[in-house]
């Protein structure tokens, strides 16, 4: 075990769920269900499981689009607000986030949807924002180009100021249920938004109260120059990838230096990088379901992915050859660009064939993968931790639930023994999880919260 006391405190863990496990090979082995992605009992199952680990929530990825070729992996997703909603009734602490697109949803309709998964789960719904990279997405909405990286910024921050706006339309206190008036609330706590923007024209009050929390928490998750501003403004918790400390330390001390000067509390903010552990009892055991997790990987389907990436054709690609030398700028590539930055750094840095690049990103797309003991995963969370590079992590099991069950039973424990992990809730909402503050109505406390 190694020592890492410089950082007093406790780190945040999240479940983040992808039907049998984030590996693209898990669904192969023969633990596992083929068909779990339309399975609400296995959802349930890893929900309790997350649950009985004291985890801070469950996390779940969504795109409006059909991801990959169906014969690469189990390609049906629920729709995340509705299948957290069944996940509420099977739990009750463990925070619940969904991802939401504001390239392609509409405030009015997405702020309720929110809205109603925070009230009905007790206070603990949060919202991952994002943007959407992907040609695919937008043509599914009318639309024959994607919009530009810069314009989908400026339209996510239109979109979340109205999203608050219409959370904070009703007072906390609007409801007076006064039988013997015949008054059930205060008309004049009902505060319309009346917004007219340039992406946005929203005149009504949402039909749905605040919530035990206030409003769910906001989440981003995209590390590019304009998601980092963006993230600096609006953000509560940023789920981000790294493969190095040093990037991970270089990316959480500019976040927070930028929250920092839009005049809020670093510490209002957490930084999660996702890592995928794939866990034995000796480091032997762990490396072969490594290996075997590898050997499943179908390299054709992950070719096209890759190339997708890069902004080139498969064709280009050689399996047993580095990356080519000249691959498209960053500023000519409109989709994920922090996500295609990591792993064209990680091929370079490590001269990795294509081939073993594509078995470095079969576990986690980009994310940290850690193979080894219970202990040494654990040794790796608090590294990160103590260090100054994360105030927790984003769990991304290879295969679930197996995964999931081993770093709840193993590694948390361990977590808890050292003091770096909670061993029961103290609170019930999210907010309470993350050590957030219960945000203000903006019409009612205009001098200490300002209205957007």
């Amino acid at each position: 075990m190694g020592s890492f006391e410089n950082r007093p405190g406790q780190l945040h863990l999240n479940a983040f769920l992808m039907s049998v496990g984030h590996h693209e090979a898990s669904w192969r082995l023969p633990e596992s269900d083929p068909y779990a992605d339309q399975s609400v009992e296995h959802f349930q199952n890893l929900a309790r499981i997350a649950e009985r680990g004291k985890l801070d929530s469950l996390f779940l990825a969504d795109g409006p689009v059909l991801w990959d070729q169906v014969g690469r992996r189990p390609s049906g997703v629920l729709e995340p607000t509705l299948l957290l909603t069944a996940l509420a009734g099977a739990t009750s602490r463990i925070g619940l986030i969904a991802t939401a697109s504001t390239t392609y949803n509409e405030p009015y309709n997405l702020a309720r949807r929110f809205g109603s998964l925070d009230i009905i789960s007790g206070g603990r719904a949060g919202w991952n924002i994002v943007t959407t990279a992907g040609l695919d997405a937008a043509r599914n909405f009318n639309l024959d180009h994607l919009p530009a990286h810069k314009e989908r910024y400026e339209r996510a921050a239109e979109f979340v100021d109205v999203s608050l706006k219409l959370w904070d339309s009703w007072d906390d206190d609007v409801i007076v249920a006064d039988k013997s008036t015949g008054v059930w609330g205060d008309d004049t706590k009902i505060y319309p938004p009346e917004h007219r923007g340039r992406y946005y024209s929203v005149a009504g009050a949402l039909n749905v109260p605040r919530s035990a929390q206030g409003h769910p928490v906001l989440v981003q998750a995209g590390s590019s120059e304009n998601g980092r501003n963006f993230a600096a403004k609006y953000a509560e918790a940023v789920f981000t990838a790294h493969q190095t400390l040093s990037d991970a330390q270089e990316f959480y001390d500019d976040l927070k230096r930028r929250t920092a000067e839009h005049g809020r509390d670093p510490d209002h903010i957490k930084i999660l990088p996702g890592i995928v552990p794939i866990i034995g009892r000796t480091v032997a055991e762990a490396q072969a379901l490594e290996a075997e997790l590898e050997r499943l990987i179908r390299p054709e389907y992950a070719l096209a992915q890759l190339a997708g990436l890069l902004g080139i054709e498969a064709s280009e690609l050689s399996l047993d050859a580095p990356l080519p030398a000249n691959l498209p700028e960053e500023e000519q590539i409109e989709g994920a660009k922090s996500r295609r930055t990591l792993v064209v750094n990680l091929g370079r840095r490590e001269n990795l064939t294509v081939r073993e690049l594509i078995g470095r990103l079969g576990g986690g797309r980009g994310h940290l993968t850690f193979t080894g003991t219970a202990v040494q995963v654990a040794d790796k969370i608090e590294q990160w931790y103590s260090g100054g590079a994360a105030d927790g992590f984003n769990i991304m099991a290879p295969v679930l639930p197996s995964g999931l069950e081993a770093f709840v039973d193993q590694v948390v424990p361990i977590l808890q023994e050292r003091g770096r992990f909670r061993t029961e809730y103290t609170g019930r909402t999210l907010r309470e999880h993350y050590g957030l503050p219960r945000p203000a109505n903006r019409n009612t406390v205009r001098d200490a919260v300002p209205v957007l």
